[in-house]
């Protein structure tokens, strides 16, 4: 299978890698997807790129949805992964027109974020004791700084010292296609930092975040962290990293931030993927509106 396709699949992933810039873990997702599908085309003696046609890619998509039961969301990633692959094609002259022009992609319910109350953070630093060694100073931090500027996961794990401007107050992180976006701090939270690293056990190499060995984390380890101490205030379903993110810009969304300024906080791409936030807004002063009006 991979052999007949290898040269087109490497191609793909050297140019996803290199020129566009992906991250690891997208690039594995990616290549994935598109494994999965060329074995599929082994049931059809695997055509040629230029002979694949959107009624093979259909009946993979219906294998998917049908047999292996997948859901919406995941079948969209897959054909968002077809996509770019033969939008590539096209840009080298392999095929004159991408297969996928008329597939669409199944619609997904929309789920609003969920996230903390404004009572649960403070519940969370003014109430909730953190040991006071390493891991429960640094635990302590790594909350407040998912919270104070609404950064990824990845984005903390590989947060380096040299990313803080400690005196503009600000850090710089590396987001999603290694898109550079500046977030501000309060005083105190830089302060934090730079107190955290004076004392780190890892002298030796930059990140602001390491284990008490002196290492850089893993993302299940701090996952872990996350959980545990949001399960002590909030009872939400899902009690992670990316919770406080949604909590980030749920709370500037409420107190009147701007859009344009929370998407460029987030780092997102485009418009659309902030405005989710909205309808949070939304619900908040519906809220309001039957709590306060008497005919409500």
């Amino acid at each position: 299978m991979q052999s007949y396709y290898s040269h087109n699949l490497k191609e793909f992933l050297n140019y996803i890698k290199f020129e566009k810039r992906y991250s690891q873990h997208t690039i594995i997702s990616y290549q994935n997807d598109l494994e999965q599908f060329f074995t599929f085309l082994t049931e059809y003696d695997s055509p040629p790129v230029q002979k694949i046609t959107a009624t093979f890619i259909r009946s993979w998509l219906a294998q998917l949805k049908g047999e292996e039961k997948l859901t919406a969301k995941s079948i969209n990633r897959k054909i968002s992964t077809l996509k770019s692959f033969f939008k590539y094609q096209l840009k080298n002259g392999v095929i004159k027109v991408s297969p996928m022009t008329t597939i669409t992609s199944p619609k997904i319910g929309k789920r609003l974020p969920q996230f903390l109350k404004e009572s649960d953070v403070e519940t969370l630093f003014q109430h909730v004791e953190f040991p006071d060694d390493w891991d429960g100073r640094s635990t302590r931090l790594i909350l407040l700084l998912f919270y104070n500027t609404g950064i990824r996961l990845s984005e903390l794990i590989n947060l380096k010292q040299s990313q803080l401007d400690v005196y503009n107050r600000q850090i710089k992180v590396l987001g999603k296609g290694n898109k550079e976006r500046i977030i501000p701090v309060s005083a105190d939270l830089i302060k934090e930092l730079t107190d955290l690293i004076a004392n780190s056990p890892g002298k030796e190499i930059p990140n602001v975040f390491v284990t008490e060995k002196g290492k850089p984390l893993n993302p299940r380890n701090v996952y872990s962290r996350v959980k545990t101490y949001l399960s002590a205030v909030t009872t939400l379903e899902k009690k992670s990293p990316h919770i406080l993110r949604h909590t980030f810009a749920t709370h500037l969304m409420n107190n009147g931030a701007d859009l344009n300024a929370v998407k460029e906080l987030l780092g997102h791409s485009s418009l659309a993927a902030t405005q989710v936030y909205t309808h949070n807004t939304i619900e908040k002063l519906k809220d309001v509106f039957k709590k306060a009006h008497p005919k409500a």
